[in-house]
């Protein structure tokens, strides 16, 4: 069975977009049961040479319906300055990106199959076609920051097991 360019990314993000929509949704419950600031996770980082939540939460969504964009377009570059969100304007990111992911069709996604872009970050430039970028730049980047959100979450004490990490995952009948 030949696996298509949709199939490599679409599924992909959308299950680990579902699940950071939950553990997000765990980490905003977990600030309101002990009268935490959100803001604090929003500033949380795991180590004080990496980019906090907000920056992991902003990649998620850059690296999955960004990285479509960048395919349809021919050009992906890093994050655009976003404005600073707080927890609730970051699970609404997620929450966007999953809506307009599961807006586009296996057979548009399908139709980019091949197709070359660039991806530019100031003068450098890596070019790719559209299958190498998935498997081998966004889903790893995508998984890093969903996995450093994750971590961060766990580290200020959110309630989270690998099930929440997973998310809806496809099974066979």
């Amino acid at each position: 069975m030949a696996t298509s360019l949709y199939d490599m990314s679409i599924p992909s993000y959308l299950q680990e977009l579902g699940a950071a929509s939950g553990f997000m949704r765990k980490g905003a419950e977990h600030c309101a049961e002990h009268g935490l600031d959100p803001g604090e996770l929003v500033e949380a980082s795991l180590r004080e040479d990496m980019l906090p939540f907000r920056f992991q939460a902003i990649s998620i969504c850059h690296h999955s319906l960004g990285a479509i964009r960048g395919i349809q377009e021919g050009v992906f570059t890093p994050p655009p300055a976003m404005p600073d969100l707080d927890y609730a304007g970051l699970q609404s990111l997620v929450d966007d990106a999953i809506t307009q992911l599961q807006a586009i069709s296996p057979e548009e996604v399908d139709a980019l199959a091949g197709k070359a872009l660039v991806f530019k970050l100031g003068k450098t430039e890596m070019p790719f076609v559209a299958e190498d970028f998935v498997l081998s730049f966004s889903l790893p980047n995508f998984y890093f920051h969903a996995t450093t959100a994750y971590g961060i979450l766990r580290m200020l004490g959110v309630k989270l097991g690998k099930m929440d990490y997973l998310g809806q995952m496809r099974m066979g009948s």
